[in-house]
């Protein structure tokens, strides 16, 4: 009678192992800058809870460098889920490269201004002080993706400095603005607060000022070539849940909590 017993309870556990094996998928992640750190957080946080493996990539929402996402799109690479500045994703929407009806919003981000750690810190209070700080800096470093868009052709234009800065600022291709801070190759860097903070070497400022700050939405959709449909929108789910928050805000983000296209 044990016997029998240790074969029923032998076959229902390797029956469960099997199913497990068979539910668990490889979730191939492709993150811009702003929601890499936290990610790389949450992802241990969302693993402990499902047998799906999470595999992150990075690459800028926009922009020809050859790791962009634009770029690594156009060379065919596969993924499943995209995270990125949401008029970016929109845009493969429309092409027909993430499936309409998947965006999830997950976080606003907003730009923030760092120098090397220990040099002075100017004051960017107010528009006038910022707009007097840019003048000042004999370099400037601002990124290659949505908020550096934002600087280089809408703001710094409104604040009738665009000439000065064509000579003094310039756009970080494939790296961090912080990091060029850090080794002190640019005075000013502008950049996605949670970009800016995890970097060491430099001393975050703080935020550029409410009037023209420029709020950015980050947002998830899943690929028209997916490989497990329901494991992608198992991951959207934990990283849009109130579970996420925490770390979402550790890294300087605002969670958005949206209502899923899939559950309504």
């Amino acid at each position: 009678m044990n016997k029998k017993i240790t074969r029923l309870f032998t076959g229902l556990f390797a029956a469960l192992c099997l199913s497990t094996s068979v539910l668990a998928a490889d979730i191939q992640v492709i993150t811009s800058g702003a929601f890499a750190e936290a990610l790389k957080a949450l992802v241990p946080e969302y693993e402990r809870q499902s047998p799906n493996k999470v595999i992150i990539s990075y690459g800028s929402s926009m922009g020809a460098a050859p790791d962009s996402i634009p770029s690594r799109l156009a060379r065919d690479e596969k993924f499943d889920v995209l995270i990125l500045a949401s008029p970016a994703l929109d845009s493969f929407i429309k092409s027909g490269t993430v499936q309409p009806g998947t965006r999830v919003d997950l976080v606003a981000s907003v730009i923030g201004v760092a120098v090397k750690a220990g040099a002075p810190k100017p004051d960017i209070s107010t528009v006038a002080a910022l707009k007097q700080t840019l003048l000042n800096a004999k370099s400037v470093a601002y990124s290659a993706s949505a908020s550096g868009t934002y600087l280089s052709t809408e703001l710094f234009p409104k604040m009738g400095i665009a000439e000065q800065m064509s000579k003094t600022a310039k756009k970080i291709y494939s790296e961090r603005v912080g990091t060029v801070v850090a080794r002190g190759d640019a005075e000013l860097g502008f950049q996605q607060v949670s970009e800016l903070i995890p970097i060491p070497g430099i001393d975050f400022i703080g935020e550029i000022p409410p009037e023209i700050q420029q709020t950015v939405l980050f947002s998830a959709g899943i690929t028209s070539n997916v490989g497990n449909l329901d494991a992608s929108k198992d991951l959207i789910t934990f990283l849009a849940s109130p579970k996420a928050v925490p770390t979402i805000q550790k890294a300087g983000l605002k969670p958005v909590l949206p209502v899923l296209p899939w559950q309504k």
